[in-house]
């Protein structure tokens, strides 16, 4: 189940974004007609259930941990929406990938082209993007609403940490954080176009603050390349051998 308290932790960013529940439900219902099936709890029982989990997210320090992530053996990695661009330069295939559309669609569609599970997050802003999913074979749909026709609600409220919920929604052993780094500087594969600086960086404060207050929750041994209050900081040259800690 999702998070105890994530409704109410929601609702305060809600009202901070100014986003309205009524946008956000005109797109979720677009894309649950759009889907031709509702998820397979199954398949990420399958992919994620006592497993270690590389969070991959599209932070400027992804680029030094691209290495390290391609000698990782035996773990889940849950890439979050530009990132993928990234592990696909090197050859890298994500196990899951989590999207709202707003990365490099060229590499989201060549996963979508596959049988990897995309999690498509519908929003009020992205309505108009929402008809790409009819390409995909293998999508689920997720929405910040309640949980409504094929679509799930499993907490978060940016690609990252949507990836993180997903993670202990599914009962990680182990999540470790990669390229999540939430600073001033955005990664330059964290959105194919930035629109609003000023929001980005706000979005990414808050992001921050959600992986803290989700530490204080989880069940999983936390880790992070990045240092982050409530987990284990981990180096990159350390992630082939995370078993060991």
């Amino acid at each position: 189940m999702t998070i105890h308290g994530w409704e109410t932790k929601f609702k305060e960013i809600r009202k901070e974004f100014g986003y309205t529940e009524k946008d956000d439900l005109i797109s979720a219902k677009k894309l649950s007609s759009l889907l031709k099936r509702k998820s397979s709890k199954k398949e990420f029982q399958k992919i994620i259930h006592g497993k270690t989990v590389f969070i991959i997210g599209a932070g400027p320090s992804l680029t030094k941990s691209l290495r390290y992530i391609k000698k990782s053996k035996n773990v889940t990695k849950i890439v979050a929406d530009g990132a993928v661009k990234a592990l696909l330069e090197k050859n890298i295939k994500p196990d899951i990938l989590v999207t709202d559309l707003d990365g490099d669609l060229e590499s989201i569609k060549k996963i979508g082209k596959t049988k990897i599970p995309i999690i498509v997050h519908a929003h009020g802003d992205n309505f108009d993007k929402l008809e790409i999913v009819k390409e995909f074979s293998n999508v689920i749909g997720t929405t910040q609403t309640k949980k409504i026709g094929k679509l799930e609600n499993f907490g978060g409220f940016t690609d990252g940490d949507r990836c993180v919920f997903l993670a202990e929604y599914f009962n990680a052993k182990k999540i470790v954080l990669i390229g999540m780094d939430f600073g001033q500087k955005i990664g330059k594969y964290s959105k194919h176009k930035i629109v609003n600086r000023k929001v980005k960086i706000k979005k990414l404060k808050f992001g921050k603050r959600i992986i803290e207050w989700f530490g204080t929750k989880s069940k999983a041994d936390l880790f992070s390349t990045n240092e982050i209050k409530g987990y284990k900081t981990i180096r990159m040259i350390d992630l082939e051998c995370i078993e060991n800690f």
